[in-house]
């Protein structure tokens, strides 16, 4: 399986604070069969102030441990990037760091803030879509305003964003209402891919396979690992060649 969001880089977030910790959420999402993962620290200007360097440095390390303890998983970097006027700059900068690619155009994950969607977002996911950049918007079923209002989502999806759903959301991890905008979601085929969000070992560790294995109930086993194994791949497969 490959899990294209998570937060095991080493002390530049609010996921693992050091090596140590990040070697053991290796191994447990070694142990849960993943084979590949693209971590995705926040950049979140004024909270995480992370850029290329930053995340690279933390990368060198995490892929240095890896090594020194035999952990046998690939890993490279993109990031989990938080919605604001910042991303124009950024882009023309060209310093944002992509997901993958998707249909010939960059995929960047996008996160909104959790209390809302922000008024008039989708002109700025319109923006990045006539710049060949398609937005994959992260967790979409624990926003608190799309769990007010799922129907918020509605714009973005006809845009042709992509969705990104957590697999421990799907499994019923986050509460019920984010576990039936899950359901929702892959009922109506609308979830790009699972991935875990891991940011720690007790309450959000990084495993996609009971997610994927109560999303089955759902779309069948063969939809289910395309979730976790070939869309995943299908996007980040620059990531590891």
């Amino acid at each position: 399986m490959i899990d294209l969001h998570n937060h095991l880089l080493p002390g530049i977030d609010d996921g693992a604070p050091d090596l140590e910790t990040a070697l053991r959420l290796a191994r447990i999402a070694v142990q849960d069969g993943i084979t590949h993962i693209v971590c995705t620290p926040h950049i979140h200007p004024g909270r995480y102030d992370n850029d290329r360097q930053s995340i690279h440095q933390a990368h060198h390390t995490f892929t240095t441990g890896l090594a020194e303890a035999g952990i046998e998983l690939q890993v490279s970097w993109a990031a989990e990037v938080r919605f604001g006027m910042e991303l124009m700059a950024s882009l023309a900068e060209g310093t944002l760091p992509f997901l993958g690619r998707w249909q010939d155009k960059k995929v960047l994950l996008l996160e909104f803030p959790h209390s809302e969607v922000p008024f008039g977002a989708e002109r700025l996911t319109a923006w990045l879509l006539q710049r060949n950049v398609v937005p994959m918007i992260a967790h979409p079923e624990r926003n608190k305003g799309i769990m007010r209002a799922p129907n918020k989502l509605k714009p973005f999806i006809e845009q042709g964003c992509l969705l990104q759903v957590t697999a421990g959301a799907v499994a019923g991890h986050f509460g019920g209402t984010a576990q039936d905008i899950a359901h929702t979601l892959l009922q109506q085929g609308l979830v790009t891919i699972l991935a875990s969000d891991a940011h720690n070992e007790q309450h959000r560790p990084p495993r996609l396979s009971e997610g994927m294995e109560h999303a089955a109930r759902i779309v069948g086993d063969s939809q289910a690992e395309r979730l976790v194994k070939d869309t995943p791949w299908l996007i980040a497969q620059s990531h590891f060649a």
